[in-house]
């Protein structure tokens, strides 16, 4: 009974801290006096996508009698995220510490995916599940990671440590560490059959 109530300490222990390095990236990013800070981190999208997700971890390692209670919980809050933020984070997720997440809306997130510590999401990004057979998988993503508004990532890929992901970028291969990788500027032509002129119709065939 003691070793159980141990475990069960520490694993609270565990993600209270996770949580409370979550916090703190918004806290820091706040200018503002004390009260205004404790408002905006209790306001922030971000703040409350990993104050339930931290939850549902926590929950899920609870035994299995206690999870009759505080699984319900997490579905209502998860789906609450969901409906109203535009935040998907499902629990089974691996996330370090220090998740940062600016703006809400459009977020999809595997529940396979792996995120170090110290990282930051913005809002209409995808980290998804991609390939086939032994290249099927997903992203797992090294520490200190910033990707940016509209970024896509999918497979079997490792993104590096402190590695930067531009706006609307695409990525599908690994990303080494000190990296940043950005969306193409370029544009392919492609021949296409031109749109007949009023002039160019037989009137004939208009007929």
């Amino acid at each position: 009974m003691l070793r159980v109530q141990s475990r069960t300490f520490a694993n609270c222990m565990t993600h209270w801290a996770a949580l409370k390095a979550d916090i703190s990236r918004t806290w820091s990013y706040t200018r503002a006096g004390t009260l205004r800070r404790v408002i905006e981190c209790i306001r922030s999208p971000g703040v409350q996508t990993m104050v339930v997700f931290r939850y549902g971890q926590w929950a899920r390692s609870m035994p299995l009698i206690a999870r009759i209670v505080l699984d319900p919980i997490y579905l209502v809050l998860n789906a609450y995220i969901q409906i109203v933020w535009g935040i998907e984070l499902p629990r089974a997720a691996t996330v370090g510490p220090g998740l940062y997440i600016g703006h809400f809306g459009g977020i999809t997130i595997s529940s396979r995916t792996v995120i170090g510590r110290h990282c930051n999401i913005s809002q209409n990004i995808t980290i998804g599940i991609s390939g086939k057979g032994d290249k099927k998988g997903v992203p797992v993503i090294g520490d200190y990671v910033y990707i940016a508004p509209g970024a896509r990532l999918f497979g079997k890929i490792t993104i590096g440590n402190n590695v930067k992901i531009g706006a609307n970028a695409v990525i599908y291969r690994s990303i080494p560490d000190n990296s940043v990788a950005v969306l193409d500027p370029g544009f392919k032509i492609i021949e296409a059959e031109p749109n007949p002129r009023p002039s160019d119709i037989d009137v004939d065939d208009a007929d």
